[in-house]
């Protein structure tokens, strides 16, 4: 299907930015990581019963999964138009394979004592986690790069603050573009303590049909084995039929937290643009609007917030929805897991867009450095401050009766004031060598 013909930007308009998970969480790779579960349950169930398969067969089965091809994909979708089951038709498709193989293996020991579940609940973890390893969290650790080092490029261009939307103590741009790095590395810690883990253990969830036909064996243990072995999860102890979520749904919540610190830095660096601290690069041919000619819009941060916002509205429900299962088990979670890719390729694509954005920054230090030239009033905070410290009288209400009138106040305004102070030259000195250019506190060192 041509990507124009999609009904979703993610497959159509956006699908070379996404193309990258489409190894995770297409309907073929969900089949694929369901056929990698069955068979790796299929050679470890072998060898707890104490019938281990040779390692030539081993390689066989494992080469089913490792060599997937669409037309394997398209043979389970075809018995799956007979089973109306999706993962009972990957039970026939891997019992069909060995048959291929003219395998005297037992064959009824695929899918044994599982419920479907089982398979979708390994699935689905592993695939977020192997999606997120090797695609989301490289994504965002690339962004992390370029803000340290945008950080360390502007440590030393002073800056002046806007609280409230209006003139502030100033700072340094380096150090508020860390502050971005600092709270994506805290949650980045955070989302790394995630365990991702998986439902194992039958129809309810407790192993009734592996213990009834063998009683001898430790289903839990070899369950727990099974899963952090093989395949690299951690098992639920103790579930209903279906698994708990509640580790996902932390995954999640993890992930909206990083998107919600990327929409606070595309809205000001979207801000920063608009009062001209920076410029764009311009890219021949580009079209910044179809009717001003002169445009050229902040679109990447744009597209950045749009997408982070679609992603935390998914990845919103996805948290408050799993979790909550009639009694052992409804249906209600299978069309919602199956979208779980979702949020994650507007998360890449606002990544993406916002990497681009970051690289076509120009810096305009000269409107940086005149807005704090015409903004002398927020010296008033450190002469005040000085002032207190010598136990001047009313410092703060006489620099507020300075300040706090229509009159801008320049160097000069402050500087007659200072000379007014009844105080030592020395004080006086000190007041003098106050600038919004250089009243920064720790901001150079903290970016």
């Amino acid at each position: 299907m041509s990507p124009l013909n999609a009904i979703s930007p993610i497959d159509g308009r956006y699908r070379s930015k996404t193309e990258p998970l489409a190894a995770f969480f297409s309907e073929s790779a969900l089949i694929r990581y369901r056929v990698r579960v069955e068979i790796e349950y299929y050679i470890a169930l072998n060898q707890e019963l104490g019938q281990p398969i040779e390692s030539t067969q081993q390689q066989q089965l494992r080469a089913i999964y490792q060599n997937w091809n669409e037309e394997d994909a398209q043979r389970c979708k075809e018995i799956e138009k007979t089973t109306n089951h999706d993962v009972k038709a990957v039970e026939y498709f891997i019992k069909e394979r060995l048959d291929q193989m003219h395998s005297t293996l037992p064959h009824e020991l695929v899918h044994f004592g599982l419920t479907s579940q089982d398979i979708n609940n390994t699935s689905f973890p592993m695939m977020l986690r192997e999606a997120h390893q090797q695609v989301i969290l490289p994504a965002i650790m690339a962004l992390v790069d370029k803000l340290k080092s945008l950080a360390a490029e502007w440590k030393d261009i002073p800056m002046l603050a806007h609280t409230h939307g209006q003139p502030a103590s100033p700072t340094a741009l380096g150090k508020e573009v860390n502050v971005f790095v600092y709270r994506l590395n805290e949650q980045l810690k955070n989302l790394a303590l995630v365990p991702f883990t998986g439902k194992f253990g039958g129809a309810t969830g407790n192993f009734n049909a592996h213990l009834v036909a063998y009683p001898d064996h430790d289903w839990r243990a070899f369950a727990d084995r099974f899963l952090q072995q093989q395949l690299g999860i951690q098992r639920q102890q103790i579930t209903t039929q279906i698994e708990n979520y509640d580790h996902l749904a932390a995954y999640l919540d993890g992930m909206r937290r990083i998107n919600t610190i990327l929409i606070d830095l595309c809205r000001d660096f979207w801000t920063y643009i608009s009062m001209n601290y920076f410029r764009q690069r311009i890219k021949a041919g580009e079209v910044g609007s179809s009717a001003m000619p002169h445009k050229v819009n902040p679109i990447d941060f744009e597209n950045a917030e749009g997408n982070l916002g679609v992603a935390n509205a998914l990845l919103n429900h996805f948290s408050t929805k799993l979790p909550i299962s009639r009694m052992q088990r409804d249906l209600t979670d299978s069309t919602v897991i199956r979208n779980l890719g979702m949020p994650l390729a507007h998360c890449l694509v606002a990544l993406q867009s916002l990497e681009k954005g970051l690289g076509k920054l120009l810096l305009n230090a000269d409107k940086m450095h005149q807005d704090l030239e015409d903004n002398w009033a927020v010296t008033a905070e450190a002469v005040q401050t000085v002032l207190r410290s010598i136990g001047y009288p009313n410092p703060y209400e006489a620099l507020k009766q300075l300040t706090r009138t229509n009159q801008q106040v320049t160097a000069e305004t402050m500087a007659t004031f200072i000379e007014s102070l009844q105080v030592d030259e020395q004080v006086k000195q000190r007041l003098r060598a106050i600038t919004p250019h250089n009243y920064l506190g720790y901001a150079t060192e903290m970016a």
